[in-house]
C-alpha cells in the first residue's frame, strides 16, 4: 500500500494537470474587435467561483473605459445624466427658491417670481427646518441632499416646515413642484455711462436668448461697448457660443471649425446678420473658462474683433457628443477637436497630472506673472491683424491680470475658513428683513446701506465666533469684507443678483484693469 503522503502527492499532480488543461484552453478572439471583452464577461458569468451581478460589473467598468480615452469622455448613470441634462436644458422641476446654509440651517435667499414657493407664501429669510416631516436643520444634513429632497417631478408635492422671524411656531407649507427656469446670464448692468457688463455663467439652451435680451436692454441705457464676463464659465452647448459670436463678427468670418477621425472638417462662419458687429467688446476669461467659453473668446481674438482680458483659460478643445441608452444612462463621447479661426487647438495636453494643472499654474507663478505662462513656439499662429497667438493650452489673454492678493491678512483667512461673511450676511439680513423686502432699485439699497454699520456688525459677529482682527488687519481687509457683505445682503432683496454684483464689481481687479485701460 502506498504511503498516505505519496497518495496525496499523486492526487495533487492530477488536480494540477486538470487545472492546467482547463486554463490552457484557447478561446477565439478573432471574431471582432470586442470579442475578448465579451468573452471575459461570458467566462465570469459562467465560471466565476461566486455569483456575480454582471449588470453591476459593467456599470463599474464603463467609467474606467471612458476615462482611459481622454479626460472629458465620461459615462453617466441615470441620476447623474438627469442632473447634467437639467443644468444644460435651462430649467428643472422644483419649488423655486435659492438658498444658502450658513449655520447648518437652510436660509432662503430669494423666491422665484411666479414660482411654486411664491404662490404658497414663502419669503426670503425663511428657514427650512423640516422636509416631509424629516428635520434638516441643525443635524448636519448634507446640502446636496436638501436639493434632492426639494426637487422632483412636476406636479408632485413636498411639505416643508418653515421657521419665520416673528413667528413662535413652525409654519407648514405644501408646495406643488413645477418647472423652474435656470438663468445662464447672471446679471446685465452698466459699468459707466457707455460700457455695459454681462456675466454669462454657463452655456445652456437659453443662453443666446438671455444674452441678446441683456444686450438690447443695455443698449437702451446708452451702451456703446460691452464687457462679456466668461470667468468661471465651464462651457455647455456649442451652438450657443456660435450664436453669441455671430452677433459680433462680419459675414464670412470663421468662428470655429471641428474635426476628428470619424468627423470630417466642418467650418462655422458668421452669417453677417449680427446686430453688434461694430460694437466694442472685451471678453473676460480665467483658468476656469472652458469649452464654449474658449470658442467664443477664440473667435473674438483670432478675428481681431475685441480684447481678451484676464488669465489663461482652462484649455478644453474637445467636442463631446451625447449618446443615450434605454435605461436612462448615457455617455459623453469625445468625437472631434475644435479649432479657432487661425487653426489652433486650445486643448491642453493629457498627462498624469491633468487634473492638477491649475494647481501647477499657481506653483509656477503663472497666476501672478504673465511671463510665467509657458507657450509652445511650434504652435504659434498669427491673426489677420498680425497678432501672435498660441495653441496647445487654453486662450492666452491680450491683457493679463493676476490673481488679486490685495487685502489678504490672517484675519481674512480665518474669516473665510469659517464662512463668517456668508453667515453674517444672513444675520444682518434678518435684522433688516422688512426694509430689504421693500427694495426695488439699487439706489434704494444704497440708501438703506447708509444706515447700516457693516463694520461694527461684522466685527461683533466675528468676535462672537472667536475671530478678532489683529492691529491694522481691518484697515487692510475691511473693504473686501464690507463689499462682500453688501453684495450678499443685496441678494436677500427682490433685486437678486442685481443687488449683488454692483458691490462685488467694485473690488474686482479685472474690472478695474478694464476701466483703467479705457476699453
Amino acid at each position: 500500500m502506498l504511503p498516505t503522503i505519496l497518495v496525496l502527492a499523486l492526487c495533487a499532480v492530477v488536480l494540477f494537470r486538470v487545472c492546467v488543461r482547463s486554463s490552457n484552453r484557447r478561446l477565439d478572439v478573432s471574431g471582432s474587435k470586442w470579442s475578448k471583452l465579451l468573452l471575459v464577461l461570458d467566462q465570469i458569468d459562467k465560471n466565476y467561483v461566486d455569483s456575480v451581478d454582471i449588470a453591476e460589473l459593467i456599470e463599474k467598468a464603463l467609467p474606467g473605459i471612458l476615462e482611459s480615452l481622454d479626460p472629458h469622455s465620461i459615462y453617466l448613470p441615470p441620476v447623474e445624466l438627469e442632473e447634467a441634462d437639467e443644468t444644460l436644458e435651462g430649467n428643472f422641476s422644483g419649488i423655486g427658491v435659492t438658498f444658502n446654509v450658513p449655520s447648518d440651517t437652510v436660509v432662503i435667499i430669494s423666491v422665484v417670481k411666479g414660482g411654486p414657493s411664491e404662490k404658497v407664501g414663502l419669503l426670503a429669510g425663511d428657514r427650512i427646518i423640516t422636509i416631509d416631516s424629516d428635520t434638516v436643520a441643525g443635524v448636519n444634513f448634507p446640502q446636496d441632499s436638501v436639493v434632492k429632497r426639494l426637487k422632483g417631478k412636476r406636479g408632485t408635492s413636498v411639505n416643508v416646515g418653515i421657521q419665520r422671524q416673528g413667528e413662535a411656531s413652525l409654519l407648514d407649507f405644501t408646495i406643488v413642484r413645477d418647472i423652474i427656469p435656470v438663468n445662464s446670464v447672471d446679471v446685465a448692468l452698466m459699468l459707466n455711462d457707455t460700457m455695459g457688463y454681462v456675466k454669462v455663467e454657463k452655456f445652456s439652451k437659453t443662453t443666446y436668448l438671455e444674452f441678446m435680451k441683456a444686450l438690447v436692454s443695455l443698449k437702451e441705457k446708452g451702451m456703446k461697448g460691452v464687457v462679456v464676463d466668461l470667468r468661471d464659465n465651464a462651457g455647455g452647448y456649442f451652438e450657443q457660443a456660435l450664436l453669441m459670436a455671430n452677433e459680433f463678427l462680419s459675414k464670412g468670418e470663421l468662428i470655429v471649425y471641428m474635426e476628428g477621425l470619424h468627423r470630417k472638417r466642418e467650418d462655422f462662419f458668421a452669417d453677417g446678420n449680427g446686430k453688434f458687429q461694430t460694437m466694442k467688446i472685451v471678453v473676460l476669461i480665467d483658468e476656469n473658462s472652458a469649452s464654449s467659453s474658449e470658442i467664443f473668446a477664440g473667435a473674438i481674438q483670432d478675428n481681431d474683433r475685441g480684447t481678451i482680458v484676464g488669465r489663461r483659460s482652462f484649455g478644453k478643445g474637445l467636442v463631446q457628443e451625447p449618446v443615450y441608452f434605454s435605461d436612462n444612462s448615457g455617455i459623453r463621447l469625445t468625437v472631434a477637436r475644435f479649432y479657432t479661426p487661425t487653426g489652433r487647438c486650445i486643448q491642453k495636453p493629457y498627462s498624469e497630472d491633468y487634473r492638477f494643472d491649475i494647481y501647477k499654474r499657481y506653483q509656477s507663478g503663472e497666476m501672478m506673472d504673465a511671463d510665467s505662462i509657458k507657450v509652445n513656439d511650434s504652435l504659434k499662429f498669427v491673426t489677420p491683424g498680425g497678432k501672435t497667438v498660441y495653441g496647445g493650452g487654453g486662450i492666452i489673454p491680450d491683457k493679463f491680470v493676476s490673481v488679486d492678493t490685495t487685502g489678504i491678512t490672517d484675519f481674512l483667512i480665518k474669516v473665510n475658513r469659517k464662512s463668517l461673511v456668508i453667515k453674517a450676511s444672513a444675520h444682518i439680513a434678518d435684522k433688516w428683513r422688512k426694509q430689504l423686502g421693500e427694495i426695488s432699485t439699487l439706489e434704494q439699497l444704497k440708501a438703506l446701506y447708509s444706515k447700516i454699520d457693516f463694520k461694527q456688525e461684522f466685527l461683533s459677529f466675528a468676535a462672537a465666533n472667536g475671530v478678532v482682527p489683529a492691529s491694522g488687519e481691518w484697515k487692510i481687509s475691511g473693504s473686501i469684507i464690507e463689499h462682500q457683505l453688501k453684495g450678499l445682503v443685496g441678494r436677500y432683496t427682490p433685486l437678486g443678483e442685481e443687488g449683488f454684483y454692483p458691490f462685488i464689481i467694485e473690488i474686482d481687479n479685472v474690472i478695474e484693469a478694464v476701466k483703467a485701460s479705457g476699453f
